[in-house]
């Protein structure tokens, strides 16, 4: 049943109910198979997407690219582990390419995220280098476009 997983990617709040009619299936089928995905750790959470842009809180969003030396026996995950613990750490991913590891970090200043890269991220023993680049706009995340263009639905008049 990945549908219901499906609609609960798209959005969270709908509820088991709605998700059996939409899918023609029984309501306690639907709350026991939310359940076991949750149990089953595939179900990691549930996230609200809101628009900081519109509220008077400041943050800076940044994406740092890292090059790292594999640890011996553990790879690239002992490295990422203890990367991600950081509480300014939003994701931690493992890249092909030119770098190995991609680190979205979120603070109240530029400074604030510099210092984090120059205090905590980048004195780690296995750090090679990091490369930081912030974002400037949002124009969608997670499959939500932060803001839509209005459509003129005005008529041309040609003369």
């Amino acid at each position: 049943m990945e549908e219901i997983l499906e609609i609960l990617e798209k959005d969270n709040r709908v509820s088991p109910e709605q998700i059996a009619v939409m899918l023609n299936k029984n309501v306690e089928e639907v709350r026991a198979a939310i359940n076991k995905y949750e149990e089953e750790n595939i179900i990691l959470g549930y996230h609200t997407m809101i628009n900081w842009e519109k509220t008077s809180r400041e943050t800076v969003t940044a994406l740092i690219e890292v090059k790292v030396t594999p640890q011996r026996g553990e790879g690239f995950d002992k490295v990422a582990e203890r990367i991600y613990r950081y509480p300014e750490v939003n994701a931690c991913y493992l890249m092909s390419g030119g770098f190995d590891l991609t680190v979205i970090i979120e603070g109240k200043t530029m400074k604030e995220v510099a210092l984090f890269v120059a205090e905590k991220l980048a004195p780690l023993e296995s750090v090679l280098s990091t490369a930081t680049h912030f974002v400037l706009k949002k124009y969608k995340d997670k499959g939500t476009v932060f803001e839509e263009k209005s459509r003129d639905d005005r008529e041309a008049i040609v003369l």
